[in-house]
Formats: structure tokens, C-alpha cells, sequence
């Protein structure tokens, strides 16, 4: 086994060496969730029983939060509030996936006299989770809740960059009574160990969240065995605001919904799509808030917004400045690292607006993942619609209007999975998560979220068995 530094993003402290996993590693930890699933006591564990361990599970997060949201922040940067909240949300999943295991969900077709028909939902088997770096706890409970909730069995392979949390996750559910091998943990690079999970055939489902491009390669890789995959790939989101709208919400969502965890967010509203009648007041106080963002450790309580995860993405984010230079778009704040000598040990960026953008432009079509946003202008309503959805993806966007008719019309003509109305990034455990077209296939969170990890099985009964005599 190889060794890996966990570094802290702010002022690229180790704060962990952790032993990356073999590709043998990985293949024993699926054939132990293949074990357990076939042959342990979890399959005969009773929904009931299964809502109590999660239910204890959501109460140990909530006793450890202090701790887990401190490891949350000095392993992806983010400032602690953020991740108080993160361990909120988390709790709250868990504890909606409590409630969910014990309804029964069995459905009855009517098929006549002497025969009962029913479907019912069984757990899909082995699952593979795949979490990304940005949201390690919170994008962990949204695969391991329902998961354990459906009464599957599991490998759960963290980001290598962000894998803290997520460890400290497993100890507590292990804590909470899980029988061994229901849930394994496989940590290192996804290069290295993703293929044999993957790939595997005792595996039945793979369930991923991160880069277009990686979830492109687990659906090749899941093909020969044909699992089932969910994938929630990214967006680039629009926020559309029309001249009505309430203009102090809008300024202080937009800049939240773009700068927040420094732009790393997959729902981030990098795409501002505003009237031309407001564009002039609008963007310039955007600029000017935007550059009253402090920037600093997250532990710090005055910090608003922390570092880039690493130096590797903070490269990929200049990269993207350097194309929306070259092609023409008019930087108006940011664009660089800050000045600041107390920053300069972190992976630190300004926070970026681009003005004067085309829907041409790659910065307005690519995801960028970092604090960028692009300004573009509208004149009416059907031209805010066609750019919200010009873009590969449709994870989500929002429409900011004082017109409640006009916002939900927008609303319903939007190709995205999520589509806020006057707000710009809440979710709620039991709405669905997902995207349209290259965001993903799948969904997360509510009742959805728990079929994901199930299978349909109908079941015919005749209870007035006679001969047909086809054959005479």
C-alpha cells in the first residue's frame, strides 16, 4: 500500500496520512459486501429494524457535529458554518430515509378473482458508491441513507482528496450496530482502485457523483455486466432575473449561489442571465459586494469564503479565466490570487465576474467549479428561456421575477432537474436531486432516491390453481 498526505487546503497542512487501497483491496471489499449480502444477517433484518440503526446513526452525527464539521472544513476549506450545516442536512437525510424504510411500499394489481398480484421492492444487492470532494458527508448520506435503508450491502469509496469525513461516517455507522461487511470502505485514487469496483460482477449497482468526463468512463465500465448506474454529473446553471425582480434578494442569491464554498458547488449559479434594463445597477453591485468578500481560514469566523481545494483545481480554474480572456469577455473583479500575504500559503482565488459573455463562449458552457461568473442579457422572456437551457447540462437554475405567473411558466419551461423560483440552492431530503441530459441519469434524495437502490419483482399468486388443458 501506498501512503497519502491529507493537506489542509488553507495552508496545505498534513492533517492525515492515510494508506491508499490496492486494486486487491478494492476486490475484497466487494466480495465482503457480496458475502454479506448473500449469506450475512442483514437480509434478514426487518425494515423496522433498519429504520432504528439509521435513526442511530443520525444521532451519533448530531452528538459528533462540533468535530465532524472541523474535519469537514480543514479538509475541503470551507468555513465551518458551511460545514455545520452540511452535518445538519446530513442528519436530517438519515432521518428521512428512517421514516421512508418503514412504509410499505408493496403495490396490489387487480388481476381478477382467485389470483393476488403484487409488486414488490427488494434491495438491488451490491452497491458501489462513488462520492466527489466538495460535499464528502453531505454526497455520502445521500448514497449510504437510502442504501442501507433498501437493505442493500455497500462499498463506499471516498474522493482521495476529501476523504475524512467519510471514514469517521463508517465508524459511526459501524458504531450504530451494522453487521460487518454491509458496509466497507475503499480508500485511494480512483484511477487506481475505480475500475475493479466498477467493473466487477458480484457488483449491482454503481452510484456516482463528480466529473462528466469519470462518469462517462464508469458507464463503459459498468456496460459488459450491465449494472445498474446512477450518476449526477455537474451543471451550469442559470439564474435568469427579470427587471421586477426584488433587487436586494436577487444581488445577495446570486452572489451566494456563485461564490459559496468558493464556486465549487455542481448546482452553482455561474450563469447570470439578466434583463438589459437591470444589467447596469444589477452587475455593478455585484462587483462591488464581490470584492468585499473575505477570503480566509474556515475556521475563522470572519472568513465568508475559504480556499480551492487544491492547487491542481485552482490551475484548472485560471485556465478557464485565461480562455474567458482570450475570448473576449470583459473581466470586471477578480481574475487572479489575492494579495494578501496571509493567503498566500493556501489555494486561494478571487472571486471572478465576466461581463459582456455569449452563450458561445466555452467559459459560459463549460463547468468551471470555481468563484467565476459570467453576465449575459436578455430582452424577453422566450430569449431568457432559450439561453437558460442552451447548455449541455440541466442539473438546475432559478428564475428571479415579482410576476408569480411568469416565474412558474419560466419554471415549467426550463430543462433543468431543480428550477428555484425567487430563491437559488435549497434542497430538501425528500424532493428529488438530479439532472436532465448530460447532468446525469438518476435521481437522489426522496422517494426516488430510495428506488434507485431497489428492484421491482411482481409476484403472481393463483390461489385456485386448475388445468388449463392448452394441450388437451
Amino acid at each position: 500500500m501506498s501512503k497519502r498526505d491529507i493537506i489542509n487546503p488553507f495552508n496545505q497542512a498534513v492533517i492525515a496520512t492515510l494508506e491508499d487501497a490496492t486494486p486487491a483491496d478494492a476486490l475484497a471489499a466487494v466480495r465482503a459486501a457480496r458475502r454479506a449480502f448473500d449469506a450475512g444477517e442483514w437480509p434478514q433484518w426487518t425494515p423496522v429494524h433498519r429504520a432504528e440503526l439509521l435513526r442511530e446513526v443520525a444521532d451519533l452525527l448530531a452528538r459528533n457535529k462540533s468535530d465532524l464539521a472541523r474535519w469537514e472544513t480543514v479538509d475541503t476549506g470551507k468555513t465551518l458554518v458551511e460545514s455545520e450545516i452540511d452535518v445538519d442536512d446530513v442528519v436530517s437525510v438519515f432521518r428521512y430515509y428512517a421514516d421512508l424504510a418503514t412504509r410499505d411500499h408493496t403495490r396490489t394489481v387487480d388481476a381478477g378473482p382467485g389470483v393476488v398480484s403484487q409488486v414488490r421492492y427488494e434491495p438491488v444487492g451490491v452497491c458501489v458508491l462513488i462520492t466527489p470532494w466538495n460535499y464528502p458527508l453531505l454526497q455520502a448520506s445521500w448514497k449510504v441513507a437510502p442504501a442501507l435503508a433498501a437493505g442493500n450491502t455497500m462499498v463506499v469509496k471516498p474522493s482521495e482528496v476529501t476523504p475524512l469525513t467519510t471514514i469517521k461516517l463508517v465508524e459511526l455507522i459501524e458504531q450504530a450496530g451494522v453487521p460487518a461487511g454491509v458496509v466497507n470502505l475503499v480508500l485511494g485514487a480512483g484511477p487506481e482502485v475505480g475500475p475493479v469496483l466498477t467493473s466487477a460482477p458480484e457488483v449491482d449497482l454503481v452510484s456516482f457523483t463528480g466529473g462528466l468526463r469519470t462518469g462517462q468512463t464508469i458507464m463503459r465500465s459498468a456496460a459488459d455486466t450491465v449494472k445498474k448506474i446512477a450518476l449526477e454529473l455537474g451543471g451550469k446553471n442559470p439564474n435568469i432575473v427579470f427587471a421586477d425582480a426584488d433587487f436586494e434578494a436577487a444581488v445577495d442569491h446570486a452572489l451566494t449561489g456563485v461564490f459559496l464554498h468558493a464556486g465549487q458547488v455542481c448546482s452553482a449559479g455561474t450563469r447570470l442571465i439578466v434583463h438589459e434594463e437591470l444589467h447596469d445597477a444589477f452587475v455593478a453591485e455585484l462587483v462591488r459586494r464581490a470584492e468585499n468578500i473575505q477570503l480566509g481560514n474556515g475556521l475563522a469566523p470572519d472568513s465568508r469564503s475559504g480556499p480551492l481545494v487544491s492547487a491542481e483545481h485552482r490551475a484548472k480554474v485560471e485556465r478557464h479565466v485565461a480562455q474567458g480572456l482570450a475570448e473576449g469577455a470583459t473581466l470586471l473583479t477578480g481574475g487572479r490570487r489575492p494579495d494578501d500575504p496571509e493567503l498566500q500559503a493556501g489555494f486561494f482565488y478571487l472571486p471572478t465576474i465576466f461581463d459582456h459573455c455569449r452563450r458561445d463562449m466555452s467559459i459560459v458552457q463549460e463547468e468551471t467549479f470555481g468563484p467565476i461568473l459570467t453576465v449575459e442579457t436578455f430582452t424577453t422572456e422566450d430569449e431568457a428561456v432559450e439561453l437558460g437551457n442552451d447548455t449541455d447540462y440541466g442539473l438546475a437554475g432559478a428564475v428571479w421575477t415579482a410576476d408569480r405567473e411568469r416565474g412558474r411558466r419560466v419554471a415549467r419551461r426550463l430543462r433543468h432537474g431543480t428550477v428555484w423560483i425567487n430563491d437559488f440552492g435549497p434542497y430538501l431530503p425528500g424532493a428529488e436531486w438530479g439532472g436532465f441530459k448530460r447532468s446525469g441519469i438518476g435521481r437522489e434524495l426522496g422517494p426516488t432516491g430510495l428506488a434507485e437502490y431497489q428492484e421491482a419483482k411482481h409476484v403472481y399468486e393463483n390461489t385456485s390453481p386448475c388445468a388449463e388443458n392448452w394441450f388437451g
